[in-house]
Protein backbone atom coordinates (compact mmCIF):
# COMPACT_ATOMS: atom_id res chain seq x y z
CA UNK A 1 0.00 0.00 0.00
CA UNK A 2 1.22 3.89 -0.91
CA UNK A 3 -0.20 7.17 0.35
CA UNK A 4 -0.29 9.69 -1.98
CA UNK A 5 0.38 11.77 1.37
CA UNK A 6 4.05 12.30 2.03
CA UNK A 7 5.11 11.37 5.98
CA UNK A 8 8.49 12.03 7.92
CA UNK A 9 9.86 8.66 9.24
CA UNK A 10 11.51 8.81 12.44
CA UNK A 11 15.22 9.92 10.27
CA UNK A 12 14.16 10.21 7.27
CA UNK A 13 11.80 11.62 4.75
CA UNK A 14 9.17 8.95 3.62
CA UNK A 15 8.72 7.44 0.90
CA UNK A 16 5.55 6.50 -1.35
CA UNK A 17 6.89 3.35 -2.09
CA UNK A 18 7.46 2.47 1.72
CA UNK A 19 4.17 1.27 3.52
CA UNK A 20 4.85 2.09 7.29
CA UNK A 21 5.25 4.76 9.82
CA UNK A 22 8.40 3.38 11.55
CA UNK A 23 11.34 3.37 9.20
CA UNK A 24 14.53 2.91 9.37
CA UNK A 25 14.58 3.31 13.71
CA UNK A 26 17.30 0.65 14.48
CA UNK A 27 19.57 3.23 11.82
CA UNK A 28 18.97 6.08 14.37
CA UNK A 29 21.00 6.75 17.72
CA UNK A 30 18.87 5.56 20.57
CA UNK A 31 17.21 8.82 22.19
CA UNK A 32 17.92 8.91 25.85
CA UNK A 33 15.21 6.44 28.22
CA UNK A 34 13.90 9.54 30.28
CA UNK A 35 12.88 11.22 26.92
CA UNK A 36 10.72 8.61 26.19
CA UNK A 37 6.91 8.99 27.73
CA UNK A 38 6.40 6.60 30.13
CA UNK A 39 3.40 4.83 30.38
CA UNK A 40 2.77 5.73 34.40
CA UNK A 41 -1.02 5.75 34.63
CA UNK A 42 -2.44 2.29 35.41
CA UNK A 43 -5.37 1.04 33.37
CA UNK A 44 -7.26 1.22 36.71
CA UNK A 45 -6.23 4.85 37.45
CA UNK A 46 -7.25 5.35 33.82
CA UNK A 47 -10.50 3.94 34.24
CA UNK A 48 -11.25 5.76 37.58
CA UNK A 49 -10.38 9.09 36.18
CA UNK A 50 -12.42 8.47 33.20
CA UNK A 51 -15.45 7.22 35.45
CA UNK A 52 -15.40 10.43 37.22
CA UNK A 53 -15.77 12.45 34.08
CA UNK A 54 -19.53 10.79 34.37
CA UNK A 55 -19.08 8.69 31.92
CA UNK A 56 -20.28 4.86 33.31
CA UNK A 57 -17.64 2.13 31.95
CA UNK A 58 -19.17 -0.02 29.19
CA UNK A 59 -18.63 -3.85 29.35
CA UNK A 60 -16.86 -5.83 26.70
CA UNK A 61 -19.82 -6.53 24.73
CA UNK A 62 -20.76 -3.15 24.19
CA UNK A 63 -19.60 -1.12 20.72
CA UNK A 64 -20.30 2.47 19.56
CA UNK A 65 -22.69 3.13 21.97
CA UNK A 66 -22.15 7.37 21.04
CA UNK A 67 -23.73 6.69 17.96
CA UNK A 68 -27.31 6.16 16.63
CA UNK A 69 -26.10 5.64 13.46
CA UNK A 70 -25.58 2.23 11.54
CA UNK A 71 -23.15 0.41 8.99
CA UNK A 72 -25.51 1.04 6.02
CA UNK A 73 -24.71 4.26 6.17
CA UNK A 74 -25.05 8.14 7.14
CA UNK A 75 -24.83 11.43 6.12
CA UNK A 76 -22.24 13.82 7.88
CA UNK A 77 -24.49 16.86 9.32
CA UNK A 78 -22.01 19.00 9.40
CA UNK A 79 -23.81 22.68 9.08
CA UNK A 80 -21.75 23.77 6.76
CA UNK A 81 -22.03 20.96 4.49
CA UNK A 82 -18.46 20.45 4.67
CA UNK A 83 -16.59 16.83 4.05
CA UNK A 84 -13.92 15.55 5.84
CA UNK A 85 -11.83 15.65 2.71
CA UNK A 86 -11.87 19.77 2.74
CA UNK A 87 -9.31 19.73 6.10
CA UNK A 88 -5.98 19.58 5.86
CA UNK A 89 -3.71 19.12 8.70
CA UNK A 90 -0.39 18.49 9.60
CA UNK A 91 1.61 15.44 10.31
CA UNK A 92 3.75 14.40 13.10
CA UNK A 93 6.86 16.76 11.77
CA UNK A 94 4.66 19.33 10.89
CA UNK A 95 4.12 19.15 7.46
CA UNK A 96 0.65 19.62 6.01
CA UNK A 97 -1.18 16.55 4.74
CA UNK A 98 -4.15 16.92 3.02
CA UNK A 99 -7.50 14.29 4.12
CA UNK A 100 -8.28 14.16 0.33
CA UNK A 101 -5.38 11.89 0.18
CA UNK A 102 -7.41 9.59 2.42
CA UNK A 103 -10.06 9.47 0.16
CA UNK A 104 -12.12 6.17 -0.93
CA UNK A 105 -10.66 4.82 2.26
CA UNK A 106 -12.69 3.21 5.49
CA UNK A 107 -10.94 5.63 8.34
CA UNK A 108 -10.60 5.15 11.74
CA UNK A 109 -9.63 8.29 13.39
CA UNK A 110 -8.26 8.25 17.36
CA UNK A 111 -7.58 10.93 19.68
CA UNK A 112 -4.41 9.07 21.91
CA UNK A 113 -2.12 9.50 24.98
CA UNK A 114 1.37 7.75 25.50
CA UNK A 115 0.86 7.78 29.19
CA UNK A 116 -2.71 6.95 29.06
CA UNK A 117 -3.46 4.02 30.90
CA UNK A 118 -5.37 2.58 27.60
CA UNK A 119 -2.55 3.39 25.39
CA UNK A 120 -0.70 -0.25 25.83
CA UNK A 121 -3.89 -2.23 24.48
CA UNK A 122 -5.31 0.51 22.04
CA UNK A 123 -1.89 0.77 20.40
CA UNK A 124 -0.99 -2.87 20.41
CA UNK A 125 -4.64 -3.50 18.92
CA UNK A 126 -4.69 -0.80 16.80
CA UNK A 127 -1.13 -1.92 14.85
CA UNK A 128 -2.99 -5.55 14.92
CA UNK A 129 -5.96 -4.28 12.66
CA UNK A 130 -3.82 -2.12 10.51
CA UNK A 131 -1.69 -4.85 9.82
CA UNK A 132 -4.61 -7.14 8.80
CA UNK A 133 -6.88 -4.94 6.80
CA UNK A 134 -4.37 -2.03 5.63
CA UNK A 135 -4.19 -3.57 1.98
CA UNK A 136 -7.78 -3.53 1.94
CA UNK A 137 -8.30 0.09 1.69
CA UNK A 138 -8.20 1.05 5.54
CA UNK A 139 -6.21 3.90 7.35
CA UNK A 140 -5.93 4.39 11.03
CA UNK A 141 -4.94 8.26 11.97
CA UNK A 142 -3.90 8.68 15.04
CA UNK A 143 -3.97 12.68 16.83
CA UNK A 144 -2.15 12.93 19.78
CA UNK A 145 -3.76 14.93 22.49
CA UNK A 146 -2.89 16.61 26.09
CA UNK A 147 -6.23 17.26 27.02
CA UNK A 148 -7.19 13.89 29.42
CA UNK A 149 -5.01 14.40 32.19
CA UNK A 150 -2.09 15.65 30.43
CA UNK A 151 -1.16 12.30 29.54
CA UNK A 152 0.79 13.61 26.34
CA UNK A 153 3.09 15.70 27.33
CA UNK A 154 6.17 15.27 25.28
CA UNK A 155 7.37 16.65 22.20
CA UNK A 156 6.39 15.04 18.67
CA UNK A 157 9.72 13.03 18.42
CA UNK A 158 9.17 11.83 21.84
CA UNK A 159 5.68 10.86 20.47
CA UNK A 160 6.87 9.40 17.65
CA UNK A 161 9.65 7.75 18.85
CA UNK A 162 7.07 6.32 21.55
CA UNK A 163 4.76 4.70 19.02
CA UNK A 164 7.57 3.15 17.37
CA UNK A 165 10.28 1.79 19.65
CA UNK A 166 7.34 0.21 21.98
CA UNK A 167 4.38 -0.39 19.29
CA UNK A 168 5.92 -0.81 15.90
CA UNK A 169 3.60 1.63 14.59
CA UNK A 170 3.01 2.09 11.08
CA UNK A 171 -0.13 3.96 10.96
CA UNK A 172 0.29 7.88 10.54
CA UNK A 173 0.46 9.89 13.33
CA UNK A 174 -0.31 13.78 13.40
CA UNK A 175 0.70 17.26 14.77
CA UNK A 176 -0.67 17.16 18.09
CA UNK A 177 -4.30 18.56 18.71
CA UNK A 178 -7.17 19.99 20.99
CA UNK A 179 -10.22 17.87 20.69
CA UNK A 180 -12.38 20.07 22.78
CA UNK A 181 -12.61 23.89 23.49
CA UNK A 182 -11.78 27.27 21.61
CA UNK A 183 -8.90 25.73 19.91
CA UNK A 184 -10.84 22.27 19.18
CA UNK A 185 -8.98 21.45 15.45
CA UNK A 186 -11.70 22.26 12.71
CA UNK A 187 -11.54 18.63 11.65
CA UNK A 188 -12.85 17.45 14.94
CA UNK A 189 -15.41 20.19 15.47
CA UNK A 190 -16.72 18.46 11.97
CA UNK A 191 -16.14 14.76 13.55
CA UNK A 192 -18.52 16.28 16.36
CA UNK A 193 -21.16 17.48 14.64
CA UNK A 194 -21.09 14.71 12.39
CA UNK A 195 -22.05 12.06 15.47
CA UNK A 196 -22.54 13.95 18.32
CA UNK A 197 -23.72 11.17 19.95
CA UNK A 198 -25.36 11.41 24.07
CA UNK A 199 -22.18 13.40 24.89
CA UNK A 200 -22.50 16.26 21.80
CA UNK A 201 -19.76 18.37 21.14
CA UNK A 202 -17.27 16.80 23.57
CA UNK A 203 -14.35 14.09 23.10
CA UNK A 204 -14.67 12.42 26.81
CA UNK A 205 -10.98 10.49 27.08
CA UNK A 206 -8.07 9.28 25.22
CA UNK A 207 -8.52 6.95 22.22
CA UNK A 208 -12.22 7.52 21.36
CA UNK A 209 -13.21 6.74 17.73
CA UNK A 210 -14.52 7.62 14.79
CA UNK A 211 -14.62 5.06 11.72
CA UNK A 212 -15.73 6.69 8.60
CA UNK A 213 -16.90 5.04 5.13
CA UNK A 214 -15.31 5.34 1.55
CA UNK A 215 -17.13 8.52 1.23
CA UNK A 216 -16.22 10.11 4.32
CA UNK A 217 -19.42 9.49 6.28
CA UNK A 218 -18.70 9.17 9.84
CA UNK A 219 -20.64 5.53 10.58
CA UNK A 220 -19.68 5.71 14.08
CA UNK A 221 -18.48 6.20 17.29
CA UNK A 222 -16.91 4.86 19.77
CA UNK A 223 -16.07 5.80 23.88
CA UNK A 224 -12.69 5.03 25.12
CA UNK A 225 -13.61 1.92 26.42
CA UNK A 226 -14.15 0.30 23.50
CA UNK A 227 -11.51 -1.63 22.34
CA UNK A 228 -10.29 -1.71 18.40
CA UNK A 229 -11.32 -5.36 18.20
CA UNK A 230 -14.41 -5.41 19.29
CA UNK A 231 -15.30 -2.86 16.64
CA UNK A 232 -13.40 -4.96 13.97
CA UNK A 233 -16.53 -6.78 12.21
CA UNK A 234 -17.73 -3.04 12.03
CA UNK A 235 -14.43 -2.29 9.57
CA UNK A 236 -14.66 -5.39 7.85
CA UNK A 237 -18.51 -4.80 6.73
CA UNK A 238 -17.12 -1.37 5.26
CA UNK A 239 -13.85 -2.47 3.42
CA UNK A 240 -16.06 -4.83 1.86
CA UNK A 241 -18.24 -2.65 0.81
Amino acid sequence: MSFSATFSSPCNVYSQTRTGFCYFLASRPSMAATSIPSVKTSLAASKSAFMRNDLTLQSSSSRGVFSKSQISGVTARAASEKSIYDFTVKDIDGKDVSLNNFKGKVLLIVNVASRCGFATGNYTELSHLYEKYKTQGFEILAFPCNQFGGQEPGSNPEIKQFACSRFKAEFPIFDKVDVNGPNTAPFYQFLKSSAGGFLGGFIKWNFEKFLLDKNGNVIERYPPTTSPLQIEKDIQRLVAA
